[in-house]
């Protein structure tokens, strides 16, 4: 299984015209079976990465300084299977189905886009931002590296897990 960044592939949904997005990262990994998208998610969520609720504590008091609300980080488990317009985290789900599950965040200085695209024993997860202000290119300029961080090293770690799960 290999574990890269690389260009957009079909099928992923993006915030807006690509020609709108002002940040945007792909990170994809070779699935050695068929997952659904929340399968994908439930596995990366099942176990936080070391550090990741500091870091989401420290967001939340730094973005607070400017009036940006908290998002209070990721939980490791969900009660019911979502459904579109539902919360999972601090995201909306605007679609779910067997190949995409597209979450969404809107407020007044960005709008974010993640996909989660299991097609064709792929994953590929997908983040597309549209900036409206200043604050939100501001927010972005930590948010971005870090972003790619945490979803490399929970690919890598999904990479693991599943490997080994072959192995048994």
């Amino acid at each position: 299984m290999s574990c890269k960044s690389e260009p957009l592939r079909d099928g992923a949904t993006l915030i807006g015209p690509l020609s709108d997005v002002h940040y945007l990262d792909v990170r994809s990994l070779d699935l050695p079976r068929a997952f659904t998208p929340l399968d994908i998610w439930d596995r990366m969520m099942a176990t936080g990465l070391p550090g990741l609720k500091l870091a989401f504590r420290l967001r939340d008091r730094l973005a607070g300084l400017a009036g940006i609300r908290p998002i209070g980080g990721l939980t490791t488990k969900r009660t019911a299977t979502p459904k579109p317009g539902d919360m999972l985290d601090f995201f909306t789900i605007e679609r779910i189905d067997d190949e995409e599950m597209v979450l969404i965040v809107r407020d007044r200085h960005l709008d974010v886009l993640i996909s989660v695209l299991t097609a064709n024993r792929r994953l590929t997860i997908t983040a597309s931002v549209h900036n409206h202000n200043w604050l939100g290119r501001l927010y972005m300029i930590p948010v971005a590296p870090a972003h790619r961080v945490i979803v490399t090293l929970m690919n890598r770690r999904l990479a693991r897990q599943l490997a080994a799960e072959e192995t048994i």
